[in-house]
């Protein structure tokens, strides 16, 4: 390029450069980047060969693009393409070799610092003949930085068509070109990078609209109820999204859930539990209301969705309908408890609400304080939690007749307080107390307690002997029905085994006790037709009274003793060693 005149030189390599530099810019990618580059050193600059050597993430660099001017029988600089050489070879390479400004010349006598790593290709052109003139093995290498500073790569040109060693006008021409070498290097980098990353981006999105999409079809069609609750703000509580099953679940449309919360729709007296269950996201049984008034036992689990980055976010509750299950549970427990005859509470059921009324140390009458109340100890086997104040059974809408055993307003607290049953005192005929048990020296009588009334039908064995067992079951059927009726709301009413019943009545006194077993024995005497025929059963009453400090057979065998003194006295038929009765069980 030296032989022409300089300034015609400098033009037209200026205008070369100008092209080359405009086909870097236009390449579209890193490949087509760097193919740009080594041509353009080839047809811009002069040169038959030119090869690119691109530092690789792990520091070491691989022959990225080649191009000659000619294609060399023997494959020439192509068969460089993919050879690697390390790093620490590159970088003692270009600190022995000649600085020609930002350029490196490593002539031919210096080839021993060439590493054998490295990949290198020397052609076949002629030996120098003058000091100038370009040896086959001479090397011209332009490192390509960073704006960082940081190593790109390196273009190593090779056989200047002059057949000289570039002057100074075409090494300055190099190093314009290799510094925008690196920077549409370092662009397309940058561009690489950024269709990678929004590649990524797609497809995560892609992949999250896909995971919404399945989240939201499984919510939607799952079989079972599902919803999500806000977690936090104004609207913290409320159910923001609910799917068809709930709404089919609760009989309510999904507007107007979406109003609501659980807490609005929760059984009062599963309110509390709710309230841990959603603290703790954790699972509970309990029952929601539906849109005709009644309630739906469902099996609440909940899960806590969190952010990696806010935290909790909402709450994903699955509400699985178990009814049935309740109902099958419920049935089991109530023929457990109750008798399958007459559907009253049966004896092992009695013995259980006596357990939970009594606690094993008496109560002094009189004696209220909290000193006495702090030492009350647990009922008979049952937890502090469920001492007193039981709520009366209402109408059992799984089977039976609703035979409940509370404690009434009058009498106690209230419920989850326990009150010490103490036996009622008896009066003489001048109307003072002359027998109170457990009564304490002057402290005050109590007039009302816990009274157990033992009943004993009369006739009985002689209706199954004349009229068979068939007849004998339809006749307690009938009196635990009339039993029933005659106590009051709260009582309850037991069959302890063949013809005999038990009624619990709490807070009631000596007389209305009296009164109350005149009811029963009035309730039971009238005929009752069975079958066609009108039969007739008589009965004996035993009232006994229960205090804590008794046992619950102690409290049995009292009212069991007054029911066989009030059948003596009337010429009953009674037993000889005791357990010997005159009645026989039906049913």
């Amino acid at each position: 390029m030296e032989a022409e005149s300089e300034p015609y030189v400098r033009l037209a390599t200026l205008r070369t450069l100008h092209r080359v530099v405009a086909d870097l810019n236009a390449a579209r990618s890193l490949a087509g980047t760097l193919q740009a580059v080594v041509e353009g050193a080839v047809h811009g600059l002069g040169f038959d060969a030119a090869a690119v050597s691109l530092v690789r993430p792990d520091g070491d660099l691989v022959v990225a693009a080649v191009w000659e001017l000619e294609e060399s029988p023997m494959g020439g600089p192509s068969v460089l393409l993919g050879q690697v050489g390390s790093r620490e070879s590159w970088d003692r390479l270009l600190g022995v070799s000649d600085h020609w400004g930002t350029l490196r010349f490593l002539p031919y006598d210096r080839g021993w610092a060439v590493a054998s790593d490295i990949p290198r290709w020397i052609g076949d052109g002629p030996l120098p003949v003058y000091a100038n003139d370009w040896h086959p093995a001479d090397g011209l290498l332009a490192p390509m930085y960073s704006a960082g500073g940081d190593l790109l790569g390196v273009l190593s040109v090779d056989r200047p068509r002059s057949g000289k060693r570039p002057g100074a006008w075409t090494r300055e021409a190099l190093e314009m070109f290799s510094l925008q070498a690196s920077i549409a290097i370092g662009n397309a980098r940058l561009r690489a990078e950024m269709q990678r990353a929004l590649a990524r981006l797609e497809k995560e999105q892609q992949a999250l609209r896909a995971s919404e999409e399945s989240f939201r079809q499984a919510f939607e069609y799952a079989p079972s109820g599902m919803a999500i609750t806000e977690l936090h703000g104004a609207g913290r509580g409320q159910l923001t999204r609910v799917n068809d099953a709930l709404c089919r679940l609760l009989g309510r449309p999904r507007a107007v859930l979406r109003q609501q919360s659980f807490a609005d729709l929760v059984h009062p007296e599963d309110r509390a539990l709710l309230e841990r269950t959603s603290a703790e996201s954790g699972r509970a049984e309990l029952r929601l209301s539906r849109r005709d008034g009644g309630y739906q036992w469902v099996c609440l689990r909940n899960s806590i969705v969190a952010d990696a980055a806010e935290g909790p976010s909402f709450l994903l509750t699955h509400v699985e309908d178990i009814e049935d299950r309740k109902r099958h549970e419920f049935q089991l427990a109530h023929r457990a408890s109750h008798d399958a005859l007459t559907g009253l509470p049966n004896g092992a059921e009695l013995k259980s609400r006596l357990a939970r009324r009594l606690c094993p140390q008496p109560q002094l009458v009189g004696a209220t304080g909290p000193a006495e109340a702090a030492a009350c100890p647990q009922p008979y086997g049952y937890p502090a939690d469920s001492y007193g104040g039981h709520r009366a059974e209402g109408a059992d809408p799984y089977g039976g007749p609703a035979h409940g055993y509370g404690l009434p307003e009058a009498f106690g607290p209230g419920y989850g307080e326990h009150v010490h049953a103490v036996v009622p005192a008896e009066y003489g005929p001048g109307g003072d107390a002359w027998s109170a048990p457990f009564r304490s020296g002057g402290a005050a009588t109590v007039d009302k307690g816990l009274a157990v009334l033992f009943c004993d039908l009369d006739g009985f064995k002689s209706i199954n002997d004349r009229f068979g067992h068939n007849a004998g079951d339809a006749v307690l059927v009938e009196v635990a029905r009339r039993l029933s009726q005659a106590v009051r709301d709260g009582d309850t009413v037991a069959r302890l085994g063949g013809d005999e019943f038990v009624v619990l009545a709490d807070g009631i006194g000596r007389e209305e006790a009296k009164d109350l077993a005149h009811r029963l024995r009035g309730a039971i005497i009238p005929p009752m037709r069975i079958d066609g025929r009108a039969m007739r059963v008589g009965v004996s009453l035993g009232v006994g009274w229960a205090g804590c400090g008794m046992s619950i057979e102690e409290v049995l065998h009292t009212a069991d003793e007054r029911m066989y003194d009030e059948k003596r006295a009337r010429g009953g038929a009674v037993r000889g060693a005791r357990g010997e009765r005159s009645h026989r069980r039906a049913g």
